[in-house]
């Protein structure tokens, strides 16, 4: 299973977005997500959050959330075990991105993007400050069969 750390920055009820088109093999072509990637060995999902989100954008994260942990099953990609966090204190100069184009979004705008179905989820979690959760997202392809919240099958 490959572990990656992924942060959603706010700021003025807009989060930090990144439009991934600039790699060609990229499982999140053309999607909008928050920063991150994948773990250095040794290395912390909190310490993976704050280097990715350092090395994407330029921000250095001041006391990041550790929110939850979602798990990826997709036929055909390995699967993907993200640990998730929000911030909305950081310093530094945002910086061009070299796996795409960074944006900051309204979130009331966030449901016109090209996003996973998944990332709806969990975003509304972050939205509504849920305590830390666990979430299982299933995919074939783009589409989304199943969802597991905290052992939970839901529906959306």
């Amino acid at each position: 299973m490959i572990e990656t750390s992924l942060c959603y920055i706010e700021r003025d009820q807009c989060y930090l977005l990144l439009h991934r088109i600039r790699k060609e093999r990229d499982v999140n072509r053309d999607k909008w997500i928050g920063v991150g990637g994948k773990f250095l060995p040794g290395e912390s999902p909190e310490e993976c959050a704050c280097r990715e989100t350092l090395e994407e954008t330029g921000l250095t994260l001041i006391e990041p959330q550790y929110r939850g942990i979602v798990d990826f099953h997709c036929a055909g990609w390995p699967d993907e075990r993200m640990h998730l966090f929000w911030a909305d204190r950081f310093s530094g100069r945002l910086k061009e991105c070299e796996e795409g184009r960074l944006e900051w979004i309204p979130k009331n705008q966030m449901e016109l993007l090209p996003q996973w179905e998944g990332d709806r989820i969990f975003l509304r979690l972050l939205d509504e400050k849920a305590p830390f959760f666990r979430l299982e997202l299933f995919y074939e392809g783009d589409r989304l069969l199943r969802a597991v919240l905290n052992q939970k099958e839901i529906r959306e």
